[in-house]
């Protein structure tokens, strides 16, 4: 098919209606381009859930293997089981998943050998302009002299090994944890990765289904967590998890009901990796994360680095200062001992470790990590994103006390507040995330912000 590839190829991946965006067919040139731009001769598949993941992938395969490459199938994975598979097998990857995405969608996550990011900078755009010009059929990929091979390998056992064996898990108490896997990946891989650990899994929509029939596999929506939160105090558990629908993000609820900051695990996990480092170390974080990130991980004798919001960010930044961890406001989370990739299963473990670890419930431990009031992420659709940000900027350059910075978006610091502006780069929308050393002076600030730039 002659497809728009400008609607289909993000800045970090590939992501589109299936089959009104794309098919099969696209998916066999991407596995051409793929090789070709890495220059790999092997390479490593995997798929989400999803209806058409199987079928994409295999067509993906089948382009790879007519360049020359040999593929290695890994089948059915989480997206981080996938980065495993990259760096334990020093193969360039590619994982079929749309993520958190409604069932229609699908797409390509791919990566170099150890996991290294691929993006718009980094070979995506390449690729791109190789499927364009083939797909119009102005010229078709060349055949290898000799195809690759095609086989299949099992990574799920290994990769539960290696994230056990970042995490000591053997001397916490009894814990009960549900676990909501949205009928995604996590439902794969938690009973391999938790088997054997002294917890009491009381799973939730652990049935593989693409079609997410209970709700959206994204539980940064807190709508999509409500089942959860009823679920976890029905049980009397110790927490809840919930995992996106390919599996590398988790979310985290407390004993009662309560949905943990993602800054506050990142808070958490930075404090555990930095005292497994000697108590030294860099540790990323992005620039809407809370203030008690770098705080915490002074305290804890690290060095924090703020860097823009997206995982290629990170990364580059992870790779730049040799750095420990990584976090994100949206429960991204980076370890160097998983080749600067995002596991969300791996910050699960530390959770799990910290908590049983200790007698306090979750709300208590979590506290001292969660130290300020946070708005959250809210969208306001802006015809003019760049006078809203001007305006915005001329209102409070009027004031006494106030920095800016232009890191990503616009950043507004006063002493006891700060809040972001930024532009979606798809959508004509702002994003603003304010916080605050309490609720009150939280709220003013957000609903002042929100006056300015929805009055336009």
């Amino acid at each position: 098919m002659v497809a728009d590839l400008s609607q289909l190829v993000k800045a970090y991946d590939v992501r589109g209606v299936v089959p009104d965006q794309w098919d099969a067919s696209l998916a066999e040139l991407f596995g051409a381009a793929f090789v070709q731009v890495t220059a790999a001769d092997a390479i490593v598949i995997g798929h989400d859930m999803r209806p058409t993941s199987p079928v994409l992938a295999g067509a993906f395969a089948r382009g790879a293997a007519a360049r020359g490459a040999d593929v290695t199938l890994i089948g059915l994975c989480s997206t981080d089981q996938l980065y495993y598979a990259s760096g334990a097998l020093g193969l360039p990857g590619a994982m079929f998943t749309a993520s958190h995405n409604p069932a229609q969608y699908n797409g390509i996550k791919m990566c170099r050998a150890g996991a290294a990011p691929v993006g718009q900078d980094t070979g995506l755009a390449e690729i791109r302009t190789l499927v364009e010009q083939w797909s119009e059929g102005a010229q078709q990929p060349a055949a290898a002299t000799a195809p690759g091979t095609i086989t299949e390998r099992d990574t799920l056992t290994d990769y539960a090994a290696h994230l056990l064996g970042l995490v000591d898990l053997s001397a916490v108490r009894p814990l009960k944890v549900v676990v909501d896997a949205g009928n995604g990946m996590g439902g794969h891989t938690v009973p391999t990765v938790f088997a054997g650990l002294p917890l009491d899994l009381v799973p939730m929509y652990f049935e593989l289904d693409g079609t997410f029939p209970h709700h959206e596999a994204n539980p940064l929506d807190p709508k999509n967590i409500v089942d959860l939160q009823a679920r976890v105090l029905a049980e009397d558990a110790d927490l809840g998890l919930a995992f996106d629908g390919d599996a590398d993000r988790c979310f985290v609820v407390d004993e009662r009901g309560a949905g943990v900051s993602p800054s506050a695990i990142t808070a958490l996990v930075a404090a555990r990796e930095l005292a497994r480092n000697g108590g030294e170390g860099v540790v990323i974080h992005n620039l809407i994360t809370s203030s008690s990130v770098p705080e915490v991980v002074r305290e804890n004798g690290g060095t924090p680095v703020r860097t823009r919001v997206g995982h290629s960010f990170i990364k580059t930044e992870m790779a730049k200062h040799g750095a420990i961890f990584g976090g994100e406001h949206s429960a991204h989370y980076y370890f160097r001992d998983f080749w600067n990739a995002d596991t969300g299963m791996l910050a699960a473990l530390h959770v799990l470790a910290a908590l049983g670890g200790q007698e306090k419930p979750l709300s208590e431990l979590v506290a001292e990590y969660d130290r300020y009031a946070g708005s959250g992420e809210i969208n306001s659709t802006v015809a003019d994103q760049a006078a809203s940000l001007a305006e915005v900027r001329a209102v409070y350059g009027a004031r006494d006390g106030i920095a800016f910075d232009d890191l990503d978006g616009l950043t507004v610091t006063a002493a006891d507040w700060w809040f972001n502006l930024r532009a979606s780069n798809t959508e004509p929308l702002l994003r603003l995330n304010v916080e605050a050393k309490d609720e009150r002076t939280m709220a003013a600030v957000r609903d002042e912000v929100l006056t300015l730039i929805r009055s336009n």
